[in-house]
């Protein structure tokens, strides 16, 4: 059974980068939606006891079951988006991740960049992934509900750039929402993690 997991900080833990208000509406109405819409659409269907990323990958690509795709990889990007976060985080990473960015993008200021940079572009909703492909990571956006793990593609780092995201604390101000939380919100632990 998919359920909406705990955030791993207090919800006014990230203020004043990410308020309180805007973690109630996020995690507590958009992720918790997304958990409950998928409960009903595979509920007496041979993925009720599956996990989030065997359900995701056995329906990517299938029209029949987008619904399924977009509820499941929603839940999924955003469990995943949450873990990326920490208060008194951000800023120049340590550990393996951080020669892997010296060594792919030059220097951490040049990564930032253009991470900040994939998620101002993304046009309309999505998200913004550092990912590790083969051994090299890259930057990449994806639209909507797209998860990189729909193609065997290993998330990092992720970025939020759905409205509701944002808007309660930076109206239409996407840049300044990425630069704020690339600059004192990532948890380079957790990215480091992943790399493991």
């Amino acid at each position: 059974m998919i359920t909406l997991p705990e955030l791993p900080y207090a919800k006014d833990a990230l203020a004043p980068i990410i308020s309180a208000n805007t973690l109630e509406f996020h995690h507590g109405k958009h992720h918790r939606a997304y958990v409950d819409n998928l409960g009903k659409l595979i509920a007496g269907t041979e993925l009720a006891d599956a996990d989030l990323e065997t359900i995701i990958r056995n329906v990517a690509g299938d029209p029949a079951r987008a619904g399924i795709f977009n509820n499941a990889a929603q839940v999924w990007n955003h469990s995943f988006y949450w873990k990326c976060l920490k208060a008194g985080g951000g800023g120049t990473p340590t550990g393996a991740v951080a020669a892997k960015i010296n060594a792919a993008w030059g220097s951490y200021e040049k990564f930032a960049e253009e991470l900040k940079n994939a998620g101002v572009t993304q046009f309309g909703s999505g998200w913004a992934w550092l990912v590790l492909e083969g051994d090299q990571l890259k930057i990449t956006k994806t639209a909507n509900a797209e998860t990189p793990i729909a193609r065997g593609i290993k998330p990092l780092l992720t970025l939020d750039v759905w409205e509701h995201a944002y808007y309660l604390d930076y109206q239409n101000r996407r840049p300044d929402y990425l630069a704020a939380v690339i600059g004192r919100l990532i948890d380079w632990d957790f990215v480091n993690a992943n790399l493991g």
